[in-house]
């Protein structure tokens, strides 16, 4: 050895059955379930915004439908916390409060600082899905039907940021700083919900 050899690096998440694999599979449980329901929260914040108002109703329809599938992911998630035995996150009093919030404040800038929300939540999303479909692919065939629903309502989201950005989401009022406060909220709410 040279001195200069270094080991090689070893993957996030063991291979091997055990506790570090078992909560790295509640974490992500975990969190999951709790981002599910602060989406949910955060649409239901924006459909009381814009049900109140008559000439709203082509985007309440369409949160409407983005509401629905979010409300199946938060099922899946449910179930998924009964089967593994996983702690919900005890902040789930203040991601109600907090996605509730969130939705009415964005509609109530409007429809675009609404979609503007919806991307932004969707494209953090769609990263921390990604990342964990692949922790989930170094677990083998066992993490299989986790892995598929994971990746299943990560296409979803990206379905729902797409959608929002169609609809001028990148127009909306200071944009870069309304989308870079809502990432920034949603990757601190990720970290706090893995553990807490």
């Amino acid at each position: 050895m040279t001195g200069k050899e270094t080991k090689p690096k070893s993957p996030r998440v063991s291979t091997q059955p055990g506790r570090a694999r078992e909560d790295a599979i509640e974490e992500m449980i975990r969190v999951d379930h709790a981002g599910e329901y602060g989406a949910v929260r955060i649409y239901e914040g924006q459909r009381a915004v814009f049900r109140a108002l008559p000439h709203k109703q082509e985007i309440a329809n369409a949160l409407e439908r983005m509401a629905k599938d979010e409300e199946v992911h938060l099922a899946r998630f449910n179930e998924l916390v009964n089967e593994r035995q996983v702690r919900p996150t005890a902040l789930a009093p203040v991601w109600h409060v907090a996605g509730f919030a969130l939705g009415a404040a964005t509609a109530l800038l409007g429809e675009k600082a609404a979609h503007a929300c919806t991307a932004a939540v969707e494209e953090v999303i769609d990263d921390h899905y990604k990342s964990q479909v692949n922790r989930l692919d170094q677990m083998g065939e066992e993490e299989k039907p986790l892995r598929d629903t994971i990746e299943k309502f990560r296409l979803e989201e990206v379905e729902h940021r797409d959608e929002a950005i169609a609809a001028g989401a990148k127009e909306a009022p200071a944009y870069p700083l309304l989308s870079g406060t809502i990432k920034a909220a949603c990757r601190l709410a990720i970290r706090i919900s893995e553990k807490a």
